[in-house]
């Protein structure tokens, strides 16, 4: 799965990169988890490239009471099409997620987990595709809440993991944003792993576990060899509702 992600684009790059029509004012983030806010990318009704601040983890519109719904972080692309939460996204609702690298976890022989952060290997910025939906509340507030989309893990990154998030490369971020006139069926042959010799990796620090943790420094490499501590046990995030999402 993909559960945290990294956006260090400067705002007027990620404007230009992605061509959006407006741009929204970010800082550097090293360690976006679910539940928080993220920029999502998609077409809106007056056919404009719209950034927008949306909820990481979708809320499908026809839920009544959000509280009582699972957190829906990632969707499955083999089963997305099909799924009450996801079919009308699929076809009316499709984003992207601008992102600099992701994170996924490893489980070594001694049975701990080492995190490592995956990126493009041109270090061009990762569209992550998404699926996004507008939840509206009895009070009439509307939230918009986003799930990136996961395919089986490409050749590079197979052995960190058996996921891996859909990517968009070139004008396929067009098509795939284009819900108006492109069908999924279109786009579905997009939402594939990546081919051998396009992912970059290398392992970082186990500070990424806990997303209180913040900075540069989650990027950073070290080595792979975990060292012998007790004490990092926070492999989970707490959601708003106060109970945990695994990761792992």
């Amino acid at each position: 799965m993909c559960g945290r992600y990294a956006v260090t684009l400067p705002d007027e790059a990620m404007r230009q990169i992605f061509a959006t029509d407006n741009l929204i004012q970010s800082v550097p983030r090293y360690n976006i988890a679910p539940t928080q806010p993220v920029i999502a990318i998609w077409v809106d009704d007056a056919m404009r490239r719209t950034a927008k601040l949306a909820r990481w983890g979708l809320v499908p519109g026809w839920v009544k009471d959000p509280r009582e719904f699972p957190l829906l972080v990632n969707a499955r692309a083999e089963t997305m099409a099909t799924k009450p939460a996801f079919r009308d996204s699929v076809k009316h609702k499709r984003c992207i997620l601008p992102a600099s690298g992701y994170y996924e976890w490893q489980t070594l022989p001694n049975g701990k987990k080492q995190p490592y952060y995956i990126t493009l290997k041109d270090n061009e910025p990762l569209a992550l595709a998404g699926l996004y939906s507008s939840w509206m509340g009895p009070d009439g507030e509307e939230i918009d809440t986003v799930a990136t989309i996961t395919v089986p893990a490409g050749p590079d990154v197979a052995h960190i993991h058996d996921r891996m998030p859909a990517l968009m490369r070139g004008g396929q971020i067009d098509a795939w944003l284009d819900t108006k006139n492109v069908r999924f069926a279109e786009v579905e042959p997009f939402v594939v792993p990546q081919p051998a010799g396009v992912m970059a990796f290398h392992p970082v620090s186990t500070r990424v576990n806990s997303a209180a943790n913040e900075g540069a420094d989650l990027i950073a490499p070290v080595s792979e060899t975990i060292p012998d501590d007790t004490n990092d046990k926070s492999m989970t995030v707490k959601t708003k509702k106060s109970t945990q999402l695994d990761l792992f």
